[in-house]
């Protein structure tokens, strides 16, 4: 190598050095046109990928809330960052989807509308004692038992049966001193001695035959105060008794009451004077017919029940205390916002529904649920009447709006104007007409005997009604025949007009 430098002139080293330069500035330029050409490929490729020339941003398809400002590998997962365009049908608000795969995919749509919603709760209940029923049988005096009439707990009496014979010593001299003043025909030591038997707790009853017959009565009979079940008996013969000592208990069948465990999430749906119907095991085919009284003030924890009670009427006393009942109950027909129930999609943490905005367009918006029924839900708020949501294929909408990041329409959105209105009407109570007959007043309400009421399935009854102001009932009184409008308040049915028949 040394010799073959050394045979060359300077001139022909100097022209081997350059033919090395020019032969290397050839190599570095093809190396940097291959690179750059790798370049080119590289975003051509990733432009044409995105199927877009302006790309907004880069984002995970499973984590779209999270965007990258260039392509690549997700963090997320073992996918592709995938391309948001500018412009085009991808801004639209919603999902956009070819009107004629629409039915190809089978997505259907319904009106949301007005109408009422025909419900019914089906529940169990127990037949109970009439508490409001229950008599307390006690001696006005002290005494010794004489008798007892072979009564025993869970007896039934009717009124005016002999419960016991008390002997009572102290009347008698009490009855002779007022049968020796009688004789004397001094008026007003008559009746001082005759207020004193009564003070001593002798009924009028008795005074008038001790009176008529001129002997002295120390045994008195005490009688059953009303009909019903001798719930308790405190008396056996040879016993001694002390004025208001507790004798018997005797508690009512007639009307009775039914009390039934409502489901916690439906207490919203009973109120004080709603209709039920309840059907026993022991009467198959036979309906007994009352109307709710009270609903007691706190729920069963371990069942998340709410306990109502409710008087059915019992004539003939065939309903007994602890038989089983099947009970429905027709709550108060309202007017809603309606939409076929396989519409709602919940979430977990709010209510969804895909409205149909028209070729090819969806959306998803928030709605807030009401009462469910044969296949229908209502709208309290978040859509308007007319308004057409998805009842087939939401889900799969639902999904592809999620991956898209679109914006779900909150409540306070919807149609102000017609979603307003529904919220009004829905607010406004129903109001019912029957005719009756005025049975009492008083200064805050107005008892009737009334006919049935179709529209509640009330059947024929006496019930109180409140009043709005005394002015309502001006001009009115017991046994007028009238004919009055009435609503379901919270406390109870309300009068809201009431007149005359004929009027």
């Amino acid at each position: 190598m040394n010799t073959i430098s050394e045979s060359l002139s300077p001139r022909q080293r100097t022209l081997a050095g350059v033919a090395a330069i020019a032969l290397l500035g050839v190599a570095a330029g093809y190396a940097l046109s291959i690179l750059g050409g790798e370049a080119d490929n590289a975003n051509g490729n990733a432009t044409t990928e995105a199927g877009c020339e302006d790309v907004l941003y880069w984002y995970d398809p499973m984590v779209p809330g999270q965007r990258f400002d260039k392509p690549g590998k997700s963090p997320f997962m073992d996918m592709q960052l995938v391309p948001k365009c500018a412009g085009g049908g991808e801004e639209q608000a919603g999902v956009s989807i070819d009107p004629a795969l629409v039915q190809n995919l089978g997505i259907r749509t319904a009106v949301a509308e007005r109408g009422i919603l025909q419900t019914e709760t089906t529940v169990t209940g127990t037949i109970a004692y009439n508490a409001r029923e229950m008599a307390v049988v006690q001696p006005r005096s002290g005494g010794f038992v004489q008798r007892t009439y072979g009564l025993a707990p869970d007896d039934i009496v009717r009124r005016g049966a002999p419960l016991v014979d008390l002997l009572i010593p102290e009347w008698g001299g009490a009855q002779r001193e007022y049968l020796a003043v009688a004789a004397t025909g001094d008026h007003a030591l008559t009746r001082a001695a005759h207020e004193r038997l009564r003070l001593l707790g002798m009924p009028d009853s008795m005074i008038s035959a001790v009176a008529r017959s001129g002997s002295p009565r120390s045994v008195i009979t005490i009688t059953a105060p009303t009909s019903g079940v001798v719930t308790m008996l405190a008396v056996r013969p040879g016993m001694s008794v002390s004025s208001g000592q507790t004798l018997a208990e005797i508690t009512g069948l007639n009307p009775i009451w039914l009390e039934a465990a409502i489901p916690e999430i439906q207490a919203g749906d009973v109120r004080i004077g709603q209709t039920v119907r309840a059907t026993l095991t022991a009467y198959p085919g036979e309906l007994f017919t009352g109307r709710i009284t009270t609903i007691l003030p706190s729920a069963q924890a371990d069942s998340r029940t709410l306990t109502v009670r409710a008087e059915l009427p019992n004539p003939n006393l065939k309903l007994r205390p602890g038989m089983f009942a099947k009970v429905s109950l027709s709550p108060e027909r309202r007017e809603a916002l309606l939409i076929p129930s396989e519409a709602v999609i919940r979430t977990g943490k709010r209510t969804l529904v895909m409205l149909a905005q028209g070729k090819g367009g969806f959306s998803p918006a928030e709605v807030r649920l009401g009462r469910e029924a044969n296949g229908q839900t209502e709208i309290f708020e978040g859509l308007a009447p007319g308004e057409k949501v998805v009842t087939s294929g939401q889900f799969l909408l639902d999904s592809e709006a999620s991956l898209g990041g679109v914006d779900v329409r909150p409540i306070g959105e919807a149609a102000q104007a017609g979603s307003g209105k529904a919220a009004e009407d829905q607010q406004k109570p129903q109001s019912y007409s029957a005719n009756g007959t005025i049975e009492k007043i008083t200064a805050r309400s107005v008892t009737l005997r009334h006919g049935p009421v179709a529209a509640l399935d009330w059947p024929a009854m006496t019930m109180g009604f409140a009043i709005k102001a005394p002015a309502q009932l001006q001009g009115l009184a017991r046994g007028d025949k009238v004919a009055f409008r009435f609503v379901q308040a919270d406390s109870g049915p309300q009068i809201v007009s009431i007149r005359k028949r004929g009027q």
